[in-house]
């Protein structure tokens, strides 16, 4: 048993472990328990729906933005432009981590990131399109209703 844990503890940390799509209830206390509900006064539904829209729960997402050149990395779909480093591509890298990092199953540099996002941009939450056309102004409570929180 020890050693089946021991195999998925190193999928999930090592950068060339496997993404993982997340269920709703799954994320969300997840997420919770790594403080994102009530962080910067948006309530983990927030959180849910923005990941929901941008990724659909799915940490090894990744899309390819042709109007500027850059990418958006893993369940909240960071954009390596701004937040974090892709290859030798130019970024501000604000995050200070490798976008190959927010594709695994670990979610700890994905959360640690957006919680920069949050507070760095003028926009909070609004800095994801997503969040912005899907998630705000709405009752948001299908997100977490029955997830035993």
């Amino acid at each position: 048993m020890k050693a089946v844990w021991l195999l998925f503890f190193l999928a999930c940390v090592l950068p060339m472990g496997q993404g993982k799509i997340y269920e709703r209830c799954e994320l969300a206390q997840k997420l919770k328990e790594m403080g994102l509900d009530g962080y910067a006064g948006y309530a983990l539904d927030n959180w849910v729906c923005m990941a929901y829209h941008e990724s659909r729960y799915n940490t090894a997402a990744t899309h390819y933005n042709d109007y500027d050149g850059s990418t958006d990395f893993g369940i909240f779909q960071i954009n390596s432009r701004y937040w974090c480093q892709y290859g030798s591509e130019s970024s501000a890298n604000i995050c200070r981590t490798p976008c190959s990092a927010l594709l695994t199953c670990n979610l700890a540099p994905d959360v640690a990131c957006a919680k920069i996002v949050v507070t760095e941009s003028a926009d909070g939450m609004g800095a994801w399109v997503a969040w912005r056309a899907y998630c705000q102004g709405q009752d948001l409570s299908q997100y977490v209703a029955g997830c035993d929180l």
